[in-house]
């Protein structure tokens, strides 16, 4: 959807003097408008019993929005060493990391269990004996299996890798018990951009009663849940967006009934990522370039390894014009210089005519824009801007150049001639 009133008022008025300053592209995040969505999500389930939402590293993995989590009092969802040591080098640790894997290596374990451990959110059944520390506190990725979501970016569980089926779930558990775990979570994350927030409530009921089955076979309590991400946004104009408030009244319902019935209640966590950070960043490109072929193109100076998502899922992504409200409208496709004919964030869109040196903002990146890039056509990844609560705009991550793209050519000669 178009960026909100709000952040478009902070950042147009000063655009042309930005992109003097940094020159396009880049993406450039709104720390109010985070930080503004953040607290809404802390008032909206704070009634929630234990609530914490654990921020998923891979939606914006840049360390000055991880210091605006963490000022938030939110832990990190993490699932490689990377993101591991960026959440540990703002100063997070044990609890405040939640750390989950997906045919994971050894090497990734024993990073895992390093700098006061985290709590390991495993995959499947076999890594159990794979850990080499065992923590107090395990939790489980779980699969329903037979659940569909008609999410392209998941789609039906029991096609997915990710999660132990519901056949191995008790077991999962025994096996951890018998490794000395006292302390147990459950997790899932069977959904991606879901605006339904009754998918949502779904999955909470879901997770009760796979915790209910298991304390009522091996007699263990839960001390958390986790609904993980998969919270939407509405990037398309006519999309509506994801009923907060009423997903956090209905689970707590949930949660207080089966207080009534267990005794207890688990604690309530969450992975959004997107839904912090997505609508409060733009991608901002130049035009560089007119076509006129069998259809009409504007071509401008990022392309898809700054915003894979259009390419990848035929995602919509906004884009307005700077100062192009007079203009009269054409429809045109907007394309990057990548070699590849998907290189477009958009397809047949109406939009102000343009020309040549226009600013565009492509809307909704604050989450897997630029975390997605890649080095493709050695097309490098763009920098990444903060507008402040204070009017200071600051890089706080500055492009890539040659020399990094070049770097891993720089190495000790090593070869072996094998004998067979």
């Amino acid at each position: 959807m178009p960026m909100s009133r709000a952040f478009e008022q902070r950042l147009h008025p000063i655009l042309p003097e930005v992109v003097r300053e940094f020159g396009t592209p880049f993406h450039i995040y709104d720390e109010e408008g985070i930080i503004d969505t953040g607290e809404l999500l802390k008032k909206t389930f704070r009634e929630v019993y234990g609530f914490r939402e654990y921020f998923a590293v891979k939606a914006t993995p840049n360390l000055e929005i991880l210091k605006i989590m963490q000022r938030l009092g939110f832990g990190f969802d993490c699932s490689s060493i990377p993101e591991l040591i960026m959440s540990r080098d703002i100063g997070a640790s044990g609890a405040d990391i939640m750390f989950t894997s997906n045919n994971t290596t050894l090497e990734e374990f024993k990073v895992a269990a390093e700098d006061g451990g985290c709590i390991l959110n495993l995959d499947d059944i076999t890594l159990i004996e794979k850990v080499p520390v065992f923590p107090e506190l395990i939790c489980f990725r779980y699969n329903p299996g037979s659940r569909r979501t008609g999410n392209r970016m998941i789609g039906n569980p029991v096609e997915s890798k990710y999660g132990v089926p519901h056949e191995q779930i008790v077991e999962a558990y025994r096996k951890a018990m018998g490794r000395g775990v006292k302390s147990f979570g459950l997790h899932t994350m069977i959904c991606s951009n879901q605006l339904d927030y009754r998918y949502m409530v779904e999955t909470v009921k879901m997770l009760i009663e796979v915790i209910e089955m298991v304390s009522g076979q091996l007699g263990i309590t839960f001390q958390f849940i986790n609904v993980g991400g998969g919270i939407g946004i509405p990037y398309e104009p006519a999309d509506r967006p994801f009923n907060m408030a009423a997903f956090a009244n209905e689970s707590k319902g949930l949660l207080e009934q089966l207080k009534k019935r267990a005794g207890y209640v688990p604690s309530f966590y969450m992975e959004s990522g997107r839904a912090i950070t997505g609508p409060h960043g733009v991608l901002v490109v130049s035009v560089t370039n007119r076509m006129s072929k069998y259809r009409e193109y504007v071509g401008v100076d990022a392309c898809m390894s700054s915003l894979m998502r259009p390419a990848l899922y035929g995602a919509y992504h906004h884009i307005t014009v700077l100062n192009g409200e007079d203009r009269p409208v054409e429809t045109v496709d907007v394309s990057g210089s990548l070699c590849e004919n998907n290189d477009k964030f958009a397809i047949g869109r109406p939009l102000p005519k343009v020309e040549d040196g226009d600013i565009l903002l492509i809307h909704d990146t604050g989450a897997h824009g630029y975390a997605m890039g890649f080095n493709y056509n050695g097309r490098l990844r763009p920098k990444e801007l903060l507008l402040c609560r204070d009017g200071q705009v600051k890089l706080i991550r500055r492009e890539e150049t040659v020399a990094d793209y070049l770097r891993t050519f720089e190495f000790e000669s090593r070869a072996i001639r094998p004998v067979g």
